[in-house]
Parts: C-alpha cells; structure tokens; sequence
C-alpha cells in the first residue's frame, strides 16, 4: 500500500498577481521553490485564506528573489493580489518511509514572500 502524503508546504504567501489570459498553472519564485523542495511542472493544491478556494495546478518558476507568486488562466478568477495562499505538494510514500518522513514547511516574511 502507498499513502499520500504532504511533501512541501509554503505557508501564508501573498498572493502578487493574477494572470487571466496566461494559459493555466502557478507561477511561484524560484527561492521559495527551492525552499520547499518544489520543482517546475510539479503538481501543488492551492487553497485561498481570504475565500476558501481550492485549486489543483502545476508550478512554472518564477524569477528568483522576486517574491513572486501568480495565479494564471482559470486560477486568476479564484484568486486576487493581496489574497494570502497555502500552497501544498503531495508524495506517495510506503508506509514506512511516511512514518519518518517530515515535510518542509516554508513560512515567508509576512507580505513580502521572502524568505527570512
């Protein structure tokens, strides 16, 4: 049997832009990707603080040190700038390997999306 469990976690960013007319995913800025361990296309949850929205997406890298974290395509609806975000990756794991597993939790500075 093999379990999901959550891998990676970037909690209470801010969301920075959202971009209707981009074709679909999640730009988020690559210091924080590499952060939280997260790689370009992988798939991520994302749930919205301010309203309660949750989306299933994959990540596009964003430039490093920008703070960047923007919702495209559809996603744009369902999320704003300013609204803040918990963005989730989720691996299979045995048994075994989730009973010693610890996920990375990445906490930004509060508004800035940089790390402190």
């Amino acid at each position: 049997m093999m379990l999901q469990m959550l891998k990676a976690k970037l909690h209470c960013v801010t969301v920075t832009e959202a971009n209707l007319n981009y074709m679909g995913s999640i730009t988020i800025d690559e210091a924080l990707m590499d952060a939280a361990g997260l790689l370009e296309g992988e798939m991520v949850h994302v749930v919205n603080n301010n309203n309660g929205e949750r989306i299933v997406t994959y990540i596009i890298k964003g430039e490093r040190g920008s703070g960047v974290i923007c919702l495209n395509g559809a996603a744009a609806r369902k999320f704003q700038p300013g609204d803040i975000a918990i963005i989730m990756a989720y691996a299979m794991m045995s048994p075994e390997e989730a009973a010693v597993y610890k996920p990375r939790v990445v906490i930004p500075e509060s508004g800035t999306n940089r790390l402190l």
